[in-house]
Parts: structure tokens; C-alpha cells; sequence
């Protein structure tokens, strides 16, 4: 990186150096934040996986009276809407799951078998939990992305732009320091070639 050696250049570097080190607790932070939420997240969905498996093992138990062909119950238990809040975490905007609304299931409980109503219940949890590791899966994949652009920006800071702006400013203090020492070492010669012309005159 060439650099000026001068005055004007030292109070850019000096500022630019001030707002690196104020901007860089404020990313170390968020990063801190980020890498949190992630654990937190990843507990969440490992227990929602487990949940999500528990209640598949639940329902094969009735696998055989669901191959029924005479009973279809895919427009009771395909999600009609996902209902989500929005929830912020350093900077990052994350959807949380609240629930999953279905179709209701309106059928002739007289032609229907009797075990349709606890079919439709179980499987119906099954797709909420589907639904919820879907949304918990985006969000970690949200998550991972900011950390990492924030890891980028803070090993950018930490490791090129303020070492970088700390050489610089030593480079042209060095530099000025020499200047100022030059000049007053021309300024002594000149002033003693004044004072040995000055006796030489008054010599005459």
C-alpha cells in the first residue's frame, strides 16, 4: 500500500484507525450473538428432529389402515398455512415458528372408520413438526451465513485494516520526525553561517 508521508495523511490514517477500533467491539459482539444463536437453534432442532422421529415411529403403527384406498385424508393433513413472528438477533431478521393451520377436516363420522379422527390428530402433528425443522433449518442457514461474513469483517479489521493504519501512522511519524530533525539541523548550519558573515563584517 503506497502512502503519502505527510501531515494530512497522518490525521487520515489516525481517524481512520479511531473508526476501525469503535466499529471492531461492535462486530466482535454481533459475532459472539450470531455463534449463540446457532447453538441455541441447533438444540432446538435436534429436539424437534427427535420429536419429529418419535411421532413417525408413533404413526407406523397405523401404516396399515392408512393404505385404506377408501379413506383419504392428505387435504386434512397437508398444511394450509404456516403462521411464523418475526424475531431479530444481531442485526439478522429470523422467522419463529408458531403453528400450522390446517384444512378442517369436515367428513360423515357415521361412514367414517372410527380411528380417521385420531389419524387425522397425529399425523396433523407430524406435518407441524415438519413444518417447524423447515423454518428452523432456514433460519440456521441464515444464521451461518451472517457469522460468517461478520467472522470475514472482523478478521479484516483485526488482521489488515488496523495493523495496516498502526505501520502507516508509525511509517509517517518516523518519516515527519526525520523531516523536523533535518530542519532543524538546516537551520542551525544556516544560523551559524549568518553569525560567522556577521563577525566577518564587523572583523572589517
Amino acid at each position: 500500500m503506497k502512502i503519502k508521508l505527510t501531515k494530512g495523511e497522518l490525521k487520515r490514517q489516525r481517524d481512520a484507525l479511531k473508526q476501525y477500533q469503535r466499529y471492531l467491539p461492535t462486530l466482535q459482539l454481533k459475532k459472539q450473538q450470531l455463534q449463540m444463536e446457532i447453538v441455541n437453534q441447533k438444540r432446538a432442532l435436534d429436539d424437534k428432529k427427535q420429536k419429529w422421529h418419535q411421532q413417525k415411529t408413533l404413526i407406523e403403527v397405523w401404516a396399515g389402515l392408512l393404505s385404506d384406498k377408501s379413506v383419504d385424508l392428505k387435504n386434512w393433513v397437508r398444511p394450509a398455512k404456516t403462521i411464523t413472528s418475526p424475531k431479530n438477533i444481531a442485526g439478522v431478521d429470523l422467522a419463529v415458528f408458531e403453528r400450522v393451520e390446517f384444512n378442517p377436516a369436515e367428513y360423515d363420522l357415521f361412514l367414517m372408520p372410527l380411528w380417521v379422527d385420531r389419524a387425522i390428530e397425529e399425523l396433523q402433528k407430524l406435518a407441524s413438526l415438519r413444518e417447524e425443522i423447515s423454518i428452523l433449518e432456514k433460519g440456521m442457514s441464515i444464521l451461518r451465513h451472517e457469522l460468517r461474513i461478520t467472522t470475514q469483517r472482523v478478521n479484516l479489521f483485526e488482521k489488515v485494516k488496523i495493523p495496516e493504519a498502526m505501520d502507516a501512522i508509525r511509517l509517517i511519524k518516523i518519516y515527519l520526525g526525520d523531516q523536523m530533525t533535518n530542519a532543524v539541523g538546516r537551520s542551525k548550519i544556516a544560523k551559524k553561517k549568518i553569525e560567522a558573515a556577521e563577525l566577518e563584517e564587523v572583523a572589517v
